[in-house]
């Protein structure tokens, strides 16, 4: 069964109503209320990951920190709302365009040389206002049972082709679709990435995440699916439900199909504790918060130079990703484009 094709648009941009506060609270109740002398971190990325990383950080250097947890478009948003009376001193993202919107709008301190230096070559954006803090590969999810592997697509690309129609699933309404046609944008340019995102709306099955993609094509509603490499892993590490009937295909080749979106920190200019905040990204940078993100299994790839990721992931650095400056990724562009062929 087809989701909801049409997505709405409010639910890629409305800002505090999609907000929770660390404190927990009911669905669409914001009860954050910030700690004085406390390190605010606003966090869209996954909540278990960050406060477990933020504990560690307290601990090994008594300086207490409170997460506010959110979503990538609705939390980038709302600082850019907020400004400089933003209470945030760190902001972190699971899909760094969350973070240009804020790093656009000259909201961003630069991060200290010590930091970047922690980052893998080729990682860190050209603007030097943020840093990757974890990465993930955009994948094609296949079922077995329904297409063998020397049928798949060349390239993301060519799901565009009629021959497709009907064949293939993805979630554009989230942001991390969203950052993969980001990546297509930057690589690729308007046009072509207008005629692909309308080929989308006219000729795929719409699904709500990652996960109900994953799990239709498990289920056998459509033989492909595009979505990030992680959430099969986790899958495939727990029982297997969703993903059981599946494999996953790197395009490689520097493809927009090989898109490798970063999770992003960065300091804000307004941070009352600015040292802090600074230390605090060098931290989650470092062996020590690099590691916690590898031990926490959320199966993303470690940025960190010298570190290894999960063994079950191929490493990064063979993953043939496209050549992108983060820096110039730009979620909003792609939302419009998105309303205008339809898909929201």
């Amino acid at each position: 069964m087809t989701q909801n094709r049409r997505p709405l648009l409010a639910l890629a941009l409305v800002l505090p109503l999609l907000l929770t506060a660390c404190s927990g609270g009911p669905a669409g109740e914001d009860t954050y209320a910030p700690q004085a002398d406390t390190l605010q971190i606003y966090s869209a990325q996954h909540i278990e990951v960050t406060e477990a990383v933020a504990a560690a950080f307290t601990e090994e250097t008594g300086i207490p920190t409170q997460v506010r947890d959110g979503q990538d478009s609705s939390m980038g948003h709302m600082i850019v709302q907020e400004g400089e009376s933003s209470p945030a001193d760190v902001f972190l993202t699971e899909n760094s365009p969350a973070m240009t919107v804020v790093e656009r709008e000259g909201l961003l301190a630069p991060v200290d040389g010590p930091t970047l230096d922690q980052v893998r070559d080729g990682l860190a954006p050209s603007s030097g206002l943020w840093a990757p803090i974890a990465a993930r590969s955009t994948v094609l999810v296949y079922n077995q049972d329904l297409i063998s592997e020397k049928d798949l697509p060349s390239s993301m690309m060519d799901l565009a082709d009629a021959k497709w129609a009907g064949k293939w699933g993805a979630a554009p309404g989230g942001a991390d679709f969203q950052a993969i046609a980001a990546g297509m944008l930057a690589e690729r340019g308007e046009a072509e990435t207008r005629a692909w995102l309308q080929a989308l709306a006219d000729n795929a099955e719409i699904y709500q995440n990652n996960i109900a993609t994953m799990k239709a094509v498990n289920a056998g509603e459509v033989p492909v699916g595009i979505m990030y490499h992680y959430y099969w892993y986790r899958d495939q590490a727990g029982d297997q439900q969703g993903s059981a009937n599946t494999q996953l295909h790197y395009f490689g080749g520097e493809d927009p199909g090989a898109f490798v979106s970063l999770s992003a920190g960065g300091v804000l200019a307004s941070s009352d504790m600015p040292e802090q905040a600074q230390q605090f990204l060098e931290y989650v940078t470092g062996p020590k918060g690099q590691q916690a993100l590898v031990d926490s299994g959320s199966m993303e790839y470690a940025i960190g130079t010298g570190l290894e990721s999960d063994p079950a992931l191929p490493p990064l650095e063979k993953l043939e990703a496209p050549t992108v400056d983060v820096s110039t990724l730009n979620s909003d562009q792609v939302i419009k484009l998105m309303t205008d062929v339809g898909i929201l």
